[in-house]
């Protein structure tokens, strides 16, 4: 601050500055020298990865421009394999046929069953019997009858209390 001068006319202030005397690219150079001690290994990742990116590049764009050895191959086996490729893509095609008409008649019975189902529904409701235990009740009774036939009665029922002792 002792380079500043104020001089005092009619009140007002000026302030004179002295020219600057660094004009050179020192201050410069210390900007630089504080950013690269504060940035210096980002700095160099970034190099090292920009480095990195070129040299891919540089292969991408030579692999572009080489031939292609498929186009040096000898027809006839181009040839044999493209019919591979089709036979192999017939033989698919042949099997999703296949599976697809097995999954429609399986769909078909499936829509039969039900629209029986709903007949048969539909008949026992007019006949004024349960719709929904009519199709089960003829194997519910089988079962019972079965069961029934295996189940013994106790004969030695013993009251809980006796009768005459309250």
């Amino acid at each position: 601050m002792d380079d500043v001068t104020i001089e005092d006319d009619d009140s007002t202030f000026h302030v004179k500055k002295p020219p600057l005397k660094n004009q050179d690219l020192s201050s410069l150079s210390l900007t630089v020298e504080e950013f690269v001690a504060h940035y210096g290994w980002y700095l160099v990742f970034g190099a090292v990865m920009f480095y990195l990116l070129i040299l891919h590049l540089n292969k991408r764009r030579s692999s572009q421009r080489s031939p292609t050895p498929q186009a040096s191959q000898d027809p006839t086996l181009v040839e044999r394999r493209e019919e591979a490729m089709a036979a192999a893509r017939m033989k698919m095609q042949e099997e999703l046929d296949a599976k697809a008409s097995i999954f429609r008649e399986k769909q078909k019975l499936q829509e039969e069953e039900k629209r029986r189902q709903k007949i048969e529904m539909w008949e026992s409701m007019q006949q004024g019997k349960s719709y929904k235990g009519a199709p089960k009740h003829s194997q519910t009774t089988e079962e019972t009858s079965s069961s029934q036939t295996m189940l013994k009665p106790k004969k030695d029922k013993r009251p809980f209390r006796n009768a005459g002792t309250q």
